[in-house]
C-alpha cells in the first residue's frame, strides 16, 4: 500500500522545513516513501487559509493534516482553501469537529467517560452568571468536577482554573470558570464544559491510535511518557467504530476502582506523540485514499 500524503506545519523561522516539533515525524513519512507538503500554521490560525496553502501543488491531494491544533472553524477554512486548489483532506471538516470537540464524540462514549455537560461560548465572552452555571452543573449532581473547553483544560493551573472541589458550591464554581475563561482568552474552543471528576490510578494514560476503526498503535500519553499501561480495547473499539471518524485517538486511564475510562477522544491529525516517537506505525497505517 502506498503511503499517504501529509500536510505538515512549516517552521515559522525556516518556512522550507517542517516545524521542529514535527520534524522527526516528517522524516519518518519521507523515509517510508510518503509525501510531505508544508502549510503555514500561523497564517491558517490568522484566518489566511489561502496564504497558508500557497505552497501546496494544485490537484495534488488528498492529504492528511499533521500538525498543531487548529480550531474547527479554521480547519473548515483549510478544507475550502485546498478545494480551491483542486485538493482535499482525508478527514473532512465535519469529521474533524466530531472527533476534536467533546460535544461531537461524547454521546457515543457516554458510558465510558466521565459525565459531562456543556454550553457554547464565544472567545472573549464573559462567564455565565451564577444562576446559569448552577443550572448547567445541575445534571452532574454533587461532588467534584473539572472545567475545560470543548478541546482542552488548564490542568497546569489545577486549583486555579480547572478543579472544582464541589460543583454545588456555585461561588467556587463561578470563580474557577471565570479564571479559566480569563486564561483561555481568544484560544477558547467552542465553549464551556463541566465534567464530573473521577480519580485515576498512578499508572498514567495510554493513547490509542485508531485508523478506520482499527487500533494501529498504543503509545504513552505525552504528559506521562514514562508510563504505558495496557488497557482493554474491545468496548472502546466499538465506540470508535460507531463514531465513524477515520483517524482518531482515545486516551485511557485506570480509575481507582479498577475500571478503565476514556479520558479524552481526539482527531489523530492533531494528537501528540510522546517524546522520542516518530509515529511510523501510525503513518504507515494511513491509506493514501
Amino acid at each position: 500500500m502506498a503511503l499517504a500524503s501529509f500536510l505538515f506545519c512549516s517552521d515559522p523561522l525556516r518556512p522550507g522545513r517542517p516545524d521542529p516539533q514535527f520534524a522527526r515525524e516528517a522524516a519518518a513519512v519521507r523515509g517510508a516513501g510518503g509525501r510531505v507538503v508544508l502549510v503555514d500554521h500561523d497564517a491558517l490560525t490568522a484566518g489566511e487559509a489561502e496564504a497558508a496553502v500557497a505552497g501546496v501543488p494544485a490537484a495534488s491531494g488528498p492529504y492528511w493534516y499533521r500538525g498543531w491544533m487548529v480550531q474547527a472553524e479554521r480547519y473548515g477554512e483549510l478544507e475550502r482553501a485546498l478545494a480551491a486548489r483542486g485538493c482535499s483532506l482525508s478527514t473532512r471538516a465535519a469529521a474533524y469537529r466530531t472527533a476534536h470537540e467533546l460535544p461531537g464524540w461524547y454521546a457515543v462514549f457516554a458510558g465510558l467517560t466521565p459525565r459531562s455537560v456543556w454550553c457554547g461560548l464565544a472567545p472573549g465572552a464573559g462567564p455565565p452568571d451564577a444562576v446559569s452555571l448552577a443550572r448547567l452543573a445541575g445534571p452532574l449532581g454533587a461532588g467534584p468536577g473539572v472545567v475545560k473547553d470543548f478541546v482542552k483544560s488548564r490542568a497546569h493551573e489545577w486549583h486555579e482554573a480547572c478543579f472544582v472541589p464541589e460543583l454545588t458550591d456555585t461561588g467556587r464554581l463561578a470563580a474557577v470558570v471565570t479564571r479559566f475563561l480569563e486564561l483561555q482568552e481568544d484560544s477558547l474552543a467552542g465553549g464551556l464544559v463541566l465534567r464530573a471528576y473521577e480519580p485515576f490510578a498512578a499508572e498514567g494514560e495510554a493513547r490509542v491510535w485508531w485508523v478506520d476503526g482499527v487500533p494501529v498503535a498504543v503509545t504513552a500519553h505525552p504528559g506521562t511518557p514514562d508510563r504505558l499501561p495496557s488497557p482493554p480495547l474491545d468496548a472502546v473499539g466499538e465506540a470508535v467504530r460507531r463514531l465513524g471518524c477515520r483517524w482518531v485517538t482515545t486516551d485511557l486511564a485506570l480509575r481507582e476502582d479498577g475500571v478503565w475510562r476514556v479520558v479524552e477522544v481526539g482527531d489523530g491529525q492533531v494528537s501528540g506523540l510522546p517524546a522520542g516517537e516518530d509515529g511510523h506505525a501510525v503513518f504507515a497505517a494511513l491509506p493514501a485514499r
